[in-house]
């Protein structure tokens, strides 16, 4: 089955939260609940210094501890790669996201919740892109198979953090 990640080039993102904007719009998100957050790297050297901002979400770990940890399956890992919450099945305990080293799962009143690719917004995997690359218009962010992702770079992107292999490839950070 392909696994399905994200690729991100810190090159092209400006840090403008359309991103975050969409994804709170299209999942129905309160204000204070958001999937995405934006860490600042510094980079280069003095006198040539810069800040590269870089949009984080959920990074769809293979070997996802938050779903590893979940008492009632609630959180689980689909054939393409997709951690996903169902909604019904979680108790609240806040499990995931104590487990979760990227601190991504998120109460939301009711249950936990996170990024599942606006799968439960309505997007089909494969057919068109979540609606957090859809906003970015500078192309910073792109969504696909995971191979086709890092072929598309030349083999350049790496992933984005070694823990648990994150399905988010980056791109641009020195």
């Amino acid at each position: 089955m392909t696994r399905y990640g994200m690729l991100i080039n810190t090159k092209k993102c400006v840090g403008c939260y359309a991103c975050r904007t969409a994804c709170q719009r299209q999942n129905g998100l309160p204000a204070e609940l958001d999937f995405i957050r934006y860490e600042e790297q510094e980079t280069g050297t003095y006198p040539l210094v810069g800040i590269e901002t870089i949009p984080l979400q959920c990074m769809h770990c293979e070997d996802a501890p938050c779903a590893k940890v979940c008492p009632t399956g609630a959180t689980y890992i689909t054939d393409e790669g997709i951690v996903r919450v169902n909604e019904e099945r979680c108790i609240g305990c806040k499990y995931c996201y104590q487990a979760c080293p990227y601190e991504v799962p998120q109460y939301n009143s009711v249950s936990m919740d996170k990024c599942d690719c606006c799968q439960k917004a309505g997007v089909e995997l494969g057919e068109e892109d979540p609606y957090c690359v859809r906003a970015c218009k500078f192309g910073a962010l792109k969504f696909g198979p995971l191979d086709e992702l890092l072929e598309a770079t030349n083999g350049s992107a790496v992933p984005i953090a070694e823990l648990n292999d994150p399905s988010c490839l980056v791109l641009g950070t020195e």
